[in-house]
This record gives C-alpha cells, sequence and structure tokens, in this order.
C-alpha cells in the first residue's frame, strides 16, 4: 500500500533537524534547500512544501514545490511551482508519480505551474491532460569558449577516450578566443558588484514592475539551494552542490553618475544566468558592455537569457564577445484550474529568475 505523507514548514523544519530524512535508500531533500524552502517569504505555514510516497514502510518516491504568488487587483493568488519529482527504479509501474502529483494540485487547489521540466516529466504531465502550455518566453543561449572536452563526451560517451584530445583542441581554440577579447577592458563609467541587493538598487527596483522585491530575493541570495563545493551528495539526484556556484548584485552607472540598471547574475560552473534584470530598454548600452568585461573576466562559458531588451541590445553590440549562439525557448505548464482561477487576458510577465528557475 502506498502511503502519502505531506510536509509543511514547520513538519520540514522537523524532519530535517531531527535527521529522519537521512534515513532512506535516497534522499527526499538536501538539508540546505529544506532550508531555503522554509525561508521562502512567500510560503504559508500551512502550505506543503514536500510529499513523501511510502510504499510498504520504504521510501518510494517525492515531490517537492515551491510557493509564490500574484498581486491581482490588490490581492494575493497563491500557487506554487512543481521542483522535484523522483520515483526509485525499484517502485516504477505503481503510479507512484501519479500519486504524487495528484496529492500536491489537492493540497494547491490546482494551481500548481510546472517549467524547466525533464523529458521524462513533460511526457507525464502530458499523459496526465492536466496541464497546458502557456505564455512561453524565447530566449537565447550566447557561447563564449570552446568546451569540447566536456560537451562531446557527455552527448557521446563512446568519445570519452578521446577526451585529452578535446582538451588539447580547447587550450588552442581558447588561447586564440582570449586574443580576441584582449580589447575588451575595464568599462570607463562607474559599476559595483555586490554580494546582496543594497538601498539604493531596492529604491531603484521600485520603479519596475517585479514578482519579486529586494528583500524576497535577498533571501534566496542567503539560501541558495546549490553550494559551492567539490563534494557530491550522491543520495540526493538534484541540484545540491557546485564546483562554482555564487550570485552577483550588479549595479551599473551613466556617465553622470545615475544608476541605470541592476541586475542579479547568477555563475554555476562557468555558465551564466540572468534571473533579473531591472532598466528601461534606452539604458541597456552599458550594461552590456560590463556584462561583456564580466563575461571574459570571469571566463564564462555560455550565458542563457530570455530577457527581450537585452538580446536585442546584445545582437546590436559589435564587441560582445560570443562565438556562436542558438534560440532557446522556456515553455511553461499551467495547470487547467490554475488558468480557470486567473483572470481572462491574464500575463503572469516573467523575469528569468520566476519560479524556481533561480535558485538552480
Amino acid at each position: 500500500m502506498t502511503e502519502l505523507k505531506t510536509f509543511n514548514k514547520q513538519e520540514l523544519e522537523d524532519f530535517v533537524s531531527s535527521g529522519d530524512f537521512r534515513n532512506f535508500d535516497f534522499l527526499p531533500i538536501s538539508e540546505h534547500r529544506a532550508k531555503s524552502q522554509i525561508r521562502n517569504p512567500k510560503a504559508l505555514d500551512n502550505q506543503t512544501l514536500l510529499v513523501l510516497a511510502l510504499y510498504d514502510g520504504k521510501l518510494a518516491g517525492y515531490v517537492g514545490c515551491f510557493p509564490d504568488n500574484y498581486l491581482i487587483d490588490g490581492k494575493i493568488f497563491h500557487y506554487a511551482w512543481l521542483s522535484t519529482l523522483f520515483v526509485s527504479e525499484e517502485f516504477r509501474g505503481k503510479r507512484i508519480a501519479k500519486a504524487l502529483l495528484n496529492k500536491m494540485f489537492e493540497e494547491y487547489e490546482g494551481n500548481i505551474i510546472a517549467t524547466e521540466f525533464t523529458k521524462e516529466a513533460e511526457a507525464l504531465y502530458n499523459i496526465m491532460g492536466v496541464f497546458e502550455y502557456v505564455y512561453p518566453k524565447t530566449g537565447k543561449r550566447y557561447y563564449f569558449r570552446s568546451d569540447a572536452a566536456h560537451i562531446i563526451p557527455e552527448k557521446k560517451p563512446e568519445t570519452k577516450a578521446a577526451k585529452p584530445l578535446f582538451q588539447i583542441t580547447d587550450a588552442v581554440a581558447n588561447s586564440l578566443i582570449a586574443l580576441k577579447n584582449s580589447v575588451i577592458k575595464k568599462p570607463g563609467f562607474r559599476f559595483e558588484i555586490l554580494d546582496q541587493i543594497d538601498a539604493e538598487s531596492s529604491e531603484f527596483m521600485s520603479k519596475f514592475q517585479s514578482k519579486r522585491n529586494a528583500d524576497e530575493i535577498n533571501v534566496f541570495i542567503k539560501n541558495p539551494w546549490v553550494l559551492e563545493s567539490k563534494q557530491k551528495e550522491e543520495k540526493y539526484l538534484f541540484s545540491s552542490y557546485a564546483e562554482a556556484f555564487k550570485y552577483v548584485w550588479v549595479k551599473v552607472y551613466d556617465a553622470e553618475n545615475a544608476l541605470t540598471a541592476c541586475s542579479l547574475l547568477q555563475l554555476r560552473n562557468g555558465n551564466l544566468k540572468i534571473p533579473y534584470l531591472f532598466s528601461e530598454a534606452s539604458s541597456l548600452k552599458n550594461f552590456v558592455e560590463f556584462l561583456s568585461y564580466f563575461i571574459v573576466s570571469n571566463k564564462v562559458k555560455t550565458l542563457t537569457s530570455y530577457q527581450k531588451e537585452l538580446n536585442t541590445q546584445v545582437e546590436q553590440s559589435k564587441t560582445f564577445p560570443k562565438i556562436y549562439e542558438r534560440n532557446f525557448e522556456r515553455r511553461y505548464l499551467f495547470h487547467k484550474e490554475l488558468i480557470q482561477h486567473l483572470p481572462e487576458g491574464f500575463d503572469p510577465q516573467y523575469q528569468d529568475g520566476d519560479g524556481d528557475c533561480m535558485m538552480t
């Protein structure tokens, strides 16, 4: 028999602090992710954050979610993002995943969204027939360095023996790229790189529409789901550690020393994202110049951006250090009941970091 066990903030805190979450063959959550979930300013005390499926007393699988809300006509509307879904191979075929998802749907009255999902999860969501694709975002992935030693063996495991050759190729190619990028210097205008959002930035951000304010973003900067470490958590199958992981808050000024752009950057193992960007489209030129400098200085491999105005400015830049680019699409699956609960013509106006995207 399958038993489903739910955890709200307090229950999750007790579960993790007691060490009971480690008493399984695999972990249903990491300790630092649990603490971050508990500190989520938009999570209510009684909302479910994690559901375990126990089959004859053994952990068979789990589903996690990330509570969020909209402000619609001055009223707060609560919903959640699916953030993890896993079922052990030992229990495949017992409809565990569907039971977990249906429980989470029940807990949130269908107000559930999924994005950045795996192909396997997407197939299950479609089979269940309760989701619809809405509000897709088109974006770009820009490439700045040769990384054949990592990309090729990952896509074609049979080439692992040739990894030393790929490393040599990368070294030669990146030396030439570095020579080309040597013309990119530190910008002459003022900019600041901080470890969290300050008061000046907070005031600047208030001029723009945003799903998260400065205090909320700072909570997640201080409580990441991924810790910088060479260690690995073998018993937890979702993001937990990375050799390099950091958030930085960037402030860019114009020639008159007026703040014109603020942004949260997330850098993970050489791959850059821009979860939040606050700027008028007409003021992005300096930010793109700063971004070029940051990419070269930090030996960034890729940048994935769904920030339309920024991508337009990048395409117009003659010095942006990309060597290749690809079109990308981020798709959102909204539960049909959630769509019915939202006003007609509703537009979530998501930034790249809305949802659990900024956390991993």
